[in-house]
């Protein structure tokens, strides 16, 4: 998880999505395999744009994560 922390603090400060949300998709099983940001959007958590908007950031930001 310590790799996830940039990629957690924008998704909490730029896309208000909710500490309780994260921490439920990271103790969900398909966390293991499946991107974070690909479970947020399964789950109705982030938009299509947001999605994209998350995908755009790692891009980014891959040096930090």
């Amino acid at each position: 998880m310590s790799s996830n922390i940039p990629l957690i603090q924008f998704l909490q400060n730029d896309l208000a999505v909710s500490p309780a949300a994260i921490e439920m998709l990271l103790r969900h099983p398909e966390q293991a395999y499946a991107p974070i940001p690909m479970l947020l959007w399964q789950y109705g958590l982030v938009s299509l744009h947001q999605l994209a908007q998350v995908y755009d950031w790692l891009e980014t930001n891959s040096h930090i994560t």
